[in-house]
């Protein structure tokens, strides 16, 4: 192991005791504090982390993934993450300090935002990050005069993606030529295309067409002399398991069309940048009721059992769209609450809506439930939210950052220690792979594909 991670960052799960046992127990703790200041906290199953890692190496073993900063930037998933040996997007200054203050290199750094502060370009030139992406001439001049020995990553527009991304980021192919010979002239070196089809793209062509146009930018590029030998995938894989286009969908896509435009042997060092896919689902919250409001309903949409006047239940949470739940305001999701306590079969149900802590009309998390009867001071349980809610800081002045208890399994630790390649090795064997050993229960296959921990991309 590399040492990024130790047994003293996270809850050695034994067997037969699951992160939703740890989870009763912390809930259970917080219930019995008496300051009563926690109202909220995530429990993190690394393992979870650790197998979606393999699953992602089988499906496109010619890429090495590279981590989105941005979507979790908690130090448990950094630190396994650089254990598994990936590589780090970043798209500013606080998010390079970050993961080289865990001691990850410049060299297996990305500065992957083609729209930066000059002063955050020479932070990067001060640490040796190198790796930058651009798409526009006043980008790659604000380089050229702050960080001449960069290598550069042109960033083109996913033409076929139904995302905006392509509106706001990414240069069209009729600009690329322009691009790469006003770089020539500036003797900045153009190392290689990048593109992102964005999150949940329902068009699987939309890789096909971006990794063709990534083709015929890379032969202009070494038509003009630059030494092109990065491809990078951007993002938009699947966080959970029942999305719309499944990841093995998707990768079989990106597979055919990598033998068919980048064949095995080209020379080219394929990446992608992944952030959701890792986190999403390794994430379960707890969230405290701290208050609650009865609303009779003068027009009952449903007789209760009891048959009582009918009312509606308005419960205010810990957190809300301005923090945690934001994905409500910027994803349209709608979390759906699992009862911490177990209710019984007779209970009546009532009509409720969840709230988040600000007095602001927009900050509803939830609405269109029914739920039990619950009291100030009982936990909601909800899955699936490790992507943008951890290390994003709140909206609301004065919130707490919510704490993290990281879980994971002996056997996932066993495997992380004993089965994987150091991260440093000589330049020489930068590339190779050591495949896994079997039998242990994280992947659904007993032997999983290569694991590669090149030293650097460069």
């Amino acid at each position: 192991m590399a040492g990024y991670l130790s047994e003293t960052d996270f809850v050695m799960v034994e067997e037969g005791f699951s992160t939703r046992d740890l989870l009763e127990e912390l809930t259970l703790g917080a219930s019995q504090a008496t300051t009563g200041d926690v109202a909220a906290f995530f429990v993190a199953d690394l393992g979870a982390v650790v197998r979606r890692h393999f699953c992602f190496l089988k499906c496109l073993p010619r890429v090495r993934p590279f981590y989105t900063v941005k979507c979790n930037s908690s130090p448990g998933v950094l630190k396994v993450l650089a254990e598994l040996g990936l590589g780090f997007s970043c798209a500013n200054k606080a998010e390079m300090e970050l993961v080289q203050r865990i001691g990850i290199p410049a060299g297996k750094i990305i500065y992957a935002n083609p729209c930066k502060q000059i002063a955050q370009i020479k932070y990067a030139a001060k640490h040796g990050v190198r790796l930058l992406s651009f798409d526009n001439e006043l980008e790659l001049a604000k380089v050229v005069k702050s960080h001449p020995s960069a290598k550069m990553v042109l960033h083109i527009a996913a033409e076929d993606s139904p995302s905006r991304l392509s509106f706001k980021f990414g240069a069209s192919l009729k600009s690329c030529r322009h691009l790469l010979e006003n770089a020539k002239r500036s003797h900045m070196e153009v190392v290689g295309v990048s593109f992102h089809v964005g999150t949940g793209c329902p068009d699987l062509q939309a890789y096909t067409q971006s990794i063709a146009d990534a083709r015929l930018v890379f032969e202009m590029g070494t038509e003009l002399g630059h030494r092109m030998h990065i491809l990078d995938l951007g993002g938009g894989f699947p966080g959970l398991e029942g999305a719309k286009v499944r990841l093995e969908e998707i990768c079989s896509v990106i597979n055919s069309a990598l033998d068919l435009y980048f064949p095995e042997g080209c020379g080219v060092d394929i990446l992608a940048e992944l952030g959701r896919y890792y986190v999403t689902s390794a994430f379960t919250l707890a969230v405290s009721i701290i208050a609650k409001k009865e609303v009779l309903l003068d027009q009952p949409g449903r007789e209760e059992e009891s048959g009582s006047t009918p009312k509606t239940i308005v419960y205010h949470l810990g957190e809300g769209v301005y923090g945690i739940f934001n994905s409500v305001l910027f994803d349209n999701t709608c979390p759906t609450p699992i009862l911490q306590k177990k209710s019984s079969m007779e209970q009546p149900l009532y009509s409720s809506s969840l709230w988040g802590p600000v007095v602001d009309g927009c900050d509803c998390i939830a609405e269109g439930l029914w739920l039990p009867q619950l009291h100030v001071g009982d936990w909601l349980v909800f899955e699936n939210m490790g992507a943008y809610t951890v290390g994003m800081g709140s909206l609301i002045e004065g919130a707490q950052t919510c704490r993290v208890t990281y879980a994971m399994s002996r056997v996932a630790w066993e495997a992380l220690r004993g089965q994987l390649l150091p991260a440093e090795q000589d330049e020489d064997t930068e590339g190779m792979c050591k495949p896994l050993s079997c039998g242990w229960e994280i992947t659904d296959t007993l032997c999983v594909g290569p694991v590669f921990t090149p030293a650097s991309i460069m």
